[in-house]
């Protein structure tokens, strides 16, 4: 067996050539690349969730197309390329061009410039964007006698950042304008390939390229980006058993602790393959540790402009359905919250029924990240007030420390149902099942809510990695702590979860009628 002290994983590297030459851990996809720069259509749209290896891809493609075989020996591909044709291609990474039309002319106009020196063009003064780039393309044909790739990774980046400020059509006007060329230079081009996380269509790139194909549902390139559980069980064995030597578990059991962390999307109907995060497993498996990776990278960062009143919203988003049309063709900024949850990697595909794709929250990572962004604006503190109560409140749990975690849920959740206007149209106990399962959610408990058993239905079920306990809720006009503890009793709640290896832990909670929070507890 390879020691993991002798392999390197490539964190943070999204050079191809890098990963190649500098012997990091490379999980081959090189065959699903073939086939799409082969067998696949020439205009290409594929859309990824943030640090889901887009770049890594787009690099590997520009490599291929550059001829550079020497970096793929002992790949798939070596298999099924004979020839290693040197093309020209231009890229451009439109991350790099900033959220102002200034900024991403000024980022084209260099790109522009080291294409233009390459290729020995002489530009007119005054000549726009949109003439230079076209000139660019002819000549490298010219030169070489070859059809041209481009690659354009990251497109909406800039569209994004400017989505909802002044500077949002100006900034849609600078890509009308620039590639709008490139279907008019057809005869020139291999293969055009774009990637981004949303879907703009007022931009050229969809209304102008009315031929380019968005493969993003595609059942063959479902594992295109991202690792699949065989390729977690091929690859990473020796990181796997780090993991679990680390902590204490089994092969298996470390591999079902990855999967719940970082595994669950699905990106075909037709292909449920399951993916894991690649940039979360991959960090993990370096730290040999389960962290959220993927919302500490900046994830979350544009749930704001894009989704309105998401704190008092998580629930409709654990079972969402949408049909097809908004989900494969809609424009993310009149698509709904949904949409742009899903193609931003909150949501993943959990079925399809005749058109109707039902969408959830894909793992337990992406779960603890929502919760934990809602968390201070659905209790009305500042996140520094909220952070350290969290963490004491789930010590507590660990521990069985139950005055102590009652004291930290009393701190979290005070005059929140009365204060916060938002939970207005929801009755008192629902607005408390909501405060007290984003809490649980947001410090990385497994929560259950109105959870069905044979003998009724619990309130709440929260686990750790230590106690399951099972919440009985009262308001104090409802009878309080004394009903709670004879409905658990009654109805024998914590039966069903005693063959668990965990301690079982009943509570019966008060809480205030008037929404002042909770007011008395007691452990069955």
């Amino acid at each position: 067996m390879v020691e993991t002290n002798d392999r390197k994983l490539p964190v943070g590297i999204q050079s191809f050539e890098e990963i190649r030459m500098g012997g990091y851990l490379y999980v081959d996809k090189t065959d699903i690349i073939w086939q799409l720069a082969n067998k696949g259509k020439k205009y290409n749209y594929l859309s990824r969730p943030r640090r889901f290896g887009k770049s890594v891809l787009v690099d590997t493609l520009e490599a291929y197309f550059m001829g550079k075989k020497e970096l793929f020996e002992g790949l798939k591909i070596m298999q099924l390329e004979t020839e290693w044709v040197k093309r020209p291609v231009i890229r451009l990474d439109m991350s790099q061009a900033g959220a102002e039309p200034e900024s991403i002319r000024s980022y084209l106009d260099d790109a522009f410039h080291t294409y233009e020196i390459g290729n020995d063009i002489a530009v007119r003064q005054g000549s726009s964007l949109a003439v230079r780039l076209k000139k660019i393309i002819e000549t490298s044909y010219t030169k070489t006698g070859l059809q041209v790739a481009v690659l354009i990774d990251e497109y909406d980046s800039p569209l994004q950042h400017s989505w909802k400020t002044p500077q949002h059509e100006a900034c849609t006007s600078v890509y009308r304008e620039v590639f709008s060329v490139l279907k008019a230079q057809d005869k020139y081009e291999k293969f055009v390939f774009i990637t981004g996380i949303t879907k703009f269509t007022q931009i050229s790139l969809f209304s102008v390229l009315n031929n380019l194909s968005n493969i993003s549902f595609a059942p063959e390139y479902a594992a295109l980006c991202g690792i699949t559980k065989e390729e977690v069980l091929n690859d990473f064995n020796p990181e796997v058993n780090k993991l679990a030597t680390k902590n204490g578990w089994t092969f298996d059991e470390a591999v079902a602790q990855l999967t719940t962390f970082y595994d669950g999307y699905h990106f075909s109907h037709e292909n449920m393959v399951d993916i894991f995060n690649p940039f979360s497993l991959v960090n993990a498996l370096s730290d040999s540790s389960l962290k959220n990776y993927w919302a500490s990278s900046g994830a979350t960062s544009l749930l704001p402009k894009f989704v309105d009143d998401i704190e008092i919203r998580l629930k409709d988003f654990e079972k969402c359905p949408m049909d097809s049309d908004t989900l494969e063709t809609s424009d993310v900024t009149g698509g709904g919250a949904e949409l742009f949850l899903y193609q931003s990697g909150y949501l993943t595909i959990k079925g399809y029924v005749e058109g109707i794709y039902l969408l959830g929250i894909p793992n337990n990572e992406v779960r603890k990240a929502l919760y934990k962004i809602v968390l201070p604006a659905l209790t009305l503190k500042s996140n520094a007030q909220v952070i350290s109560t969290q963490n004491m409140l789930l010590y507590s749990l660990k521990m069985g420390d139950l005055s102590e975690a009652m004291e930290c849920l009393k701190a979290l959740i005070a005059d929140v149902p009365y204060s916060n206007k938002k939970l207005a149209s929801m009755d008192m106990e629902e607005r408390y099942r909501l405060i007290l399962s984003t809490i649980f959610n947001a410090i990385g408990c497994r929560v259950q809510v109105e959870k069905m058993i044979a003998t009724g239905r619990i309130d709440m079920v929260v686990e750790t990695s230590t106690i399951i306990y099972v919440l009985e809720l009262k308001l104090s006009n409802n009878g309080g702590v004394d009903a709670a503890a004879e409905q658990i009793k009654a109805k024998q709640y914590a039966e069903p979860f005693k063959a668990d290896k965990r301690k079982v832990i009943a509570l019966a909670i008060k809480l205030d009628d008037l929404g002042k929070g909770l007011v008395a507890w007691k452990a069955i």
